[in-house]
């Protein structure tokens, strides 16, 4: 009888039905004391009952959950609750690589992938002396963010033939199947005991070895999983089985006699070294195959190099389905029940009615078997994980830190994920000899399935930390996982259960378990660095969270959401200084990245940043905000030098103080100086798109135009919908003479600060009468075409207005607007030899 919605089985309470078979019926509940979702398969009663089949189960689910790897799914508990009994397990979000194998236009590649981390799943489990016997691709789940998970580790012992028969006869009275009935593809489901039994067929057909369709239970080990895992891999390069004939009996034939088929017939692109992997795997001699399937990993880590090396994009035509589905069935794939549910087990897929079907047609043929559908039986990686694959005891000197998956699938989450991603961050910044990718160089990867080698070789880092972040009531669970991109393999992994109410600590813990397993010697001060708490309470800390999430959009309407988080952070803790310096930075925001006037933002920006200084003297941030209001408002070089090095002093690993002292260094005429500092932002964050513009920026004002353009187009690749982009490359076009390429550009910048007006206006001048025209029109109409009064300044310049070229200079300076390039502008070239330019320096607080 089916449990409905909201049925309490012990602590676990129904959600849905996701699916049945043979062994059960398969639920989505809740964990009400850990609040987390599970998989609940729940045992048929007949099965349940037989004490001496419990009992053999239960030891083989005690193996399993022995284990620990990250692809390997958790079970967590098997139970009886009034009558029930159950098994608790992994909610594994995603879908089967059956449901992947289907799709068309799939790269080869990305099936290795996920291949490989099975396979040193399957190694896990057969150094601890299990083996799978049903490994299938309904048997390997892909997660939401390209994680791979087995599941059923082990046929169960739960079902066997109630009497052992030899010969041609098999347990149950199932009635026969006529020759010409037709089977649907659930029905090459057969599953069997796990006792040494001879004469019975264990495992699945298409995907048992040699010795399982021979029923010789006692040569079935490790490399019978290897042959399986063959056929998955050969399913994976062609869209087909190896074994597949117009019967079940004539594949098992094919499966004992014939000669495995070549992957070049089905699919020539495949590389040639995936048919030999393919062909050792599937050897009918258990001796000819690979004697451990961590060699199978092995082997297809380089093919992925070499596959990758040689700019191979191989796809696969999708898998051939022979599925007759019986009319109004269901289907109860994981898709079928929408993105975010997923199937734990291959065995949902399997009716109880087409295992009954294969056992009749296998008695028809004096086949030997005893047949039954398989409990799941999922190994675990339990609650802990912990260290494994890397040897060498080098250290880690440079590591990216991805950014955190919102498990949970609610919105209103994202923020947790992305605060603790930033907060991590800016923790192990903080360590001596560490090199940690920025904030903007590792969220560019946000949402997207990536290649540990690839994300390396981009940031230029020696390991990645990947997490995964879900919120169930009052608790968060966090996985991690850090992988050395050169090997890919897993260096450690953590998993942290713990109360909302104890996030605060939870992110001190997290810092000092990473540095200790990037093996980083910690001085006194260093560990308190990363023990530091800037606030006890977790609402406080939740709030400031929310606001570095709205802060980070760089919007207006968003840095009013981020002001309201932070206001409501000071308010509950008053002494929580980062929530002051966010305070600092989003007003300076709303003048910077909007039109709010100074006069609204930059004395509370400036308020904000002196407490949060006063506070806590070795935050970086509030300096860097302090020093570029020392040089728009109070026009003093040397105070914004001076809060650049307190910046870089509280953190060396800054890019943004390193970025912003080029900056300085560039509007002195100190070029090689600024390009060096420059440089230095970008080596810590080599994709952020205010450095790369910078950088540009840096060489066309040094004179380097060319270089210029090159860098200013890079960083357009980097981020082609950043106006500030597409403005400085207007002005590289309009140095060089290009004009219609820099009213292209300049349009362009417009229409991206959702200025359309502005843009049509400046567009139809130039079509008209050109640059000149172009140049009348602009002078004419300055507010129409949103233009600054800096940049009316150089189109004055240009057309020798040099009255009202410095009027809009000296509105730009009581604006606090950034008047700083106005030394080394060559637009303001025109202006300099006029006795009133020097006093306009001193004005902007150039030294004399």
């Amino acid at each position: 009888m089916a449990l409905t919605p909201g049925t309490k089985l012990g602590r676990y309470e129904i959600r849905s039905k996701i699916g049945a078979g043979g062994m059960g019926e398969v639920y989505l509940a809740e964990d009400t004391r850990l609040r987390r979702n599970v998989a609940l398969k729940v045992l048929p009663a007949e099965l349940a009952s037989n004490k001496n089949r419990m009992r053999r189960f239960e030891q083989e689910a005690q193996a399993a959950a022995a284990l620990n790897h990250p692809h390997i799914a958790t079970i967590y508990e098997i139970a009886e609750h009034e009558g029930y009994h159950f098994i608790a397990m992994e909610f594994v979000d995603g879908v089967t690589l059956r449901k992947k194998l289907r799709r068309q236009h799939t790269e080869l590649r990305r099936f290795l992938r996920y291949l490989q981390h099975a396979a040193e799943g399957l190694a896990q489990a057969h150094a601890a002396g299990i083996v799978h016997r049903d490994l299938k691709p309904e048997n390997i789940m892909i997660t939401r963010d390209g994680h791979v998970k087995i599941l059923d580790f082990g046929l169960a012992k739960l079902v066997e033939p109630q009497t052992s028969l030899g010969g041609g006869e098999v347990a149950g009275g199932s009635p026969p199947l006529n020759e010409n009935e037709s089977s649907n593809e659930d029905a090459e489901t057969a599953i069997m005991q796990q006792q040494s039994t001879p004469g019975v067929i264990m495992g699945t057909f298409g995907y048992m070895s040699p010795e399982q369709a021979q029923g010789k239970t006692k040569e079935i080990d490790q490399r019978s999983d290897i042959f399986s895992f063959g056929c998955i891999l050969y399913e994976a390069a062609t869209g087909s089985k190896p074994f597949e004939g117009e019967s079940l009996i004539k594949s098992l034939h094919m499966v004992v006699y014939e000669p495995e088929p070549s992957i070049a017939d089905s699919n020539p692109s495949a590389p040639p070294e995936l048919q030999r992997i393919v062909r050792r795997c599937l050897a009918k001699d258990p001796k000819d195959r690979y004697q451990s399937i961590k060699e199978v990993a092995n082997e297809l880590k380089e093919l992925r190099r070499e596959v990758r090396g040689a700019g191979i994009d191989t796809t696969v035509p999708p898998a051939r389905s022979t599925t007759t589905e019986p009319a109004g069935a269901k289907s109860t794939g994981s898709e079928s029940f929408g993105p975010t549910i997923s199937t734990p087990s291959a065995s949902i897929e399997t009716s109880a009615s087409s295992g009954e079907n294969v056992v009749s047609r296998i008695k028809q043929h004096k086949f030997a078997a005893g047949i039954a559908l398989l409990t799941l039986l999922a190994a675990a990686t339990a609650v802990g994980f912990y260290l494994r694959g890397r040897t060498s005891s080098a250290t880690i000197e440079s590591i990216a830190v991805m950014p955190f998956i919102n498990e949970s699938g609610k919105v209103d989450v994202e923020y947790l994920a992305d605060g603790m991603t930033e907060t991590l961050i800016s923790s192990l910044s903080q360590l001596p000899n560490l090199n940690v990718k920025a904030r903007s160089s590792v969220f560019r990867y946000k949402g997207k399935d990536t290649d540990p080698k690839i994300v390396g070789s981009e940031l230029n880092v020696q390991a990645i930390l990947n997490g995964r972040v879900a919120q169930y009531g009052d608790r968060v669970t966090l996985n991690l996982e850090l992988v050395d991109v050169q090997t890919e393999n897993v260096i450690w992994s953590e998993q942290y259960n713990r109360k909302q109410t104890d996030l605060v600590s939870l992110q001190s813990d997290i810092a000092r378990d990473v540095s200790s397993k990037l093996r980083i010697k910690l001085s006194g001060a260093d560990e308190q660095k990363l023990a530091k708490h800037y606030t006890q309470n977790t609402e406080a800390y939740k709030l400031y969270l929310q606001g570095r999430f709205y802060a980070n959009k760089r919007t207006p309407k968003d840095s009013h959401k981020a002001i309201d988080c932070f206001e409501q952070a000071v308010r509950i803790d008053p002494n929580y200084a980062l929530a002051y310096a966010g305070l600092a930075i989003s007003y300076a925001y709303l003048t910077i990245f909007g039109d709010e006037p100074s006069g609204n933002t930059f004395p509370k920006a400036r308020a904000f940043a002196s407490k949060a200084t006063e506070l806590d003297s070795s935050l970086a941030e509030p300096h860097i905000v302090l020093g570029v209001l020392r040089f728009l408002q109070d026009h003093d070089f040397a105070g914004w030098e001076r809060e650049v090095q307190l910046a870089l002093a509280a953190n060396p690993n800054s890019s943004d103080a390193h970025r912003l002292n080029g900056l300085r260094l560039l509007y002195l005429g100190r070029f090689a100086e600024a390009l060096a500092a420059t440089q230095r932002a970008l080596e810590i964050e080599p994709l952020s798109t205010a450095g790369n513009v910078n950088y540009a920026v840096c060489f066309f004002y040094s004179g380097r135009i060319d270089e210029g353009e090159a860098q200013m187009k890079k960083a357009i690749e980097l981020a082609p919908d950043y106006w500030f982009s597409h403005y400085y490359l207007y002005n590289v076009y309009r140095f060089k003479g290009n004009y219609a390429s820099a009213i292209d550009e300049l349009a362009k910048s417009k229409d991206l600060r959702d200025e359309a007006e502005a843009a049509r206006l400046i567009r139809e001048s130039f079509a008209k009468r050109g640059w000149q025209g172009f140049l009348r029109a602009v002078t004419a109409q300055p507010a129409a075409m949103k233009m600054s009064p800096y940049n009316m300044a150089g189109f004055y310049a240009e057309t020798g207005d040099n009255e009202r070229a410095f009027a809009a200079l000296n509105e730009a300076v009581k604006a606090d607007q950034l008047v700083g390039f106005v030394k080394v502008d060559p637009f303001m070239k025109p202006l300099r030899d006029d006795p009133r330019f020097p006093e306009l320096l001193k004005k902007v607080g150039f030294p004399p």
